[in-house]
């Protein structure tokens, strides 16, 4: 579907289908089986391997960054073509694993949230990033939804987000700091690892926090599982459509959903289906022809109820 991106680098479609033959790659896809999120980026590496012919092994790690690790471990002990990470852990983590697994000619190359200090040492050896700037992406949103929102200094918001794994939080970080330089009075709820892992669980937070803040304004979620569920967290603690102001991240067809109903009012789409393709050909492409690592923004714009309805079909197809 995306061998165009890679004709531009001077190869015909018939050469780069045959590209990732006898190659095998391992995947983290970052989330549970069946995450929204993680499933959109598993479609894309699904894709990618069945276009260059690459034997994909996809890993799920929860969210939990510790699992990534044990998860980049059984990988290296396979041995594979090369391993696609999320850098949830951070550079102090995965350093050694990556210049362990590249001393024994495995490719890595990362995707969502970047490893700065790993793509500085080793890009030139193939190591790239697919993904958004997680503290560009925090910011970004924090702006629009001010501007779309119209609010002003003194209304209350809410931010849902993690503020302790790595560059991974400098999404969150973000959004509140955006947020309180406009003058907004902000509350901040981390996210537990059980919901990290199951967002059913966050109805009752939700329910317990509008219960207790009843002028809140805005809310900010910095989870695209979680975003996906505000339409059910919303009905379940009583909130009208339009009552409140939702922004969060990435696209599900229960988020789509959301947006139409007007649960939630703007979403920002990092486009992870791309991140699972564009890594599998970076892997290809570096270890069959030597190309260093790419450095792929692939945070577009904004999804809202003026352009859902060109965007919700591909979403439910798990490509946006």
């Amino acid at each position: 579907m995306l061998l165009s991106a890679v004709a531009t680098l001077g190869m015909t479609d018939a050469m780069a289908a045959q590209s990732g033959k006898d190659m095998s790659v391992w995947f983290d896809v970052g989330g549970p089986v069946g995450g929204p999120y993680a499933t959109v980026v598993q479609n894309g590496a699904t894709q990618a391997a069945e276009d260059l012919g690459v034997d994909l092994r996809v890993m799920y790690s929860d969210w939990q960054p510790q699992k990534m690790v044990e998860n980049f471990k059984q990988a290296l002990a396979a041995k594979p073509t090369g391993i696609v990470v999320m850098g949830h852990p951070g550079d102090s983590a995965y350093s050694p694993l990556v210049d362990e697994a590249f001393s024994k000619g495995i490719q890595v190359t990362s995707v969502d949230t970047a490893l700065p200090a790993v793509m500085n040492k080793d890009q030139s050896a193939g190591f790239g990033y697919v993904g958004v700037s997680n503290a560009a992406r925090g910011i970004s949103l924090a702006n629009e939804a001010l501007r779309r929102g119209q609010f002003k200094p003194g209304d209350r918001a809410m931010v849902w987000g993690i503020k302790d794994i790595a560059e991974r939080s400098d999404s969150t970080r973000g959004l509140i700091s955006t947020l309180e330089k406009a003058g907004i009075k902000v509350d901040f709820l981390q996210i537990s690892p059980e919901t990290d892992k199951d967002p059913s669980l966050g109805s009752n937070v939700i329910t317990a926090y509008l219960a207790r803040h009843q002028d809140v304004k805005l809310i900010m979620v910095d989870h695209g599982a979680l975003t996906a569920q505000m339409g059910n967290f919303l009905r379940n603690a009583g909130v009208r459509p339009l009552e409140l102001y939702v922004a969060g991240f990435s696209l599900s067809p229960a988020t789509a959903d959301a947006i139409k109903t007007g649960y939630v009012q703007l979403v920002a789409d990092s486009q992870p289906y791309l991140m699972g393709y564009l890594s599998v050909v970076q892997v290809v492409l570096s270890k069959r022809y030597g190309f260093s690592g790419l450095d792929i923004n692939t945070g577009a714009g904004f999804v809202s109820r003026d352009n859902i309805n060109f965007i919700a079909p591909l979403a439910a197809k798990g490509i946006r």
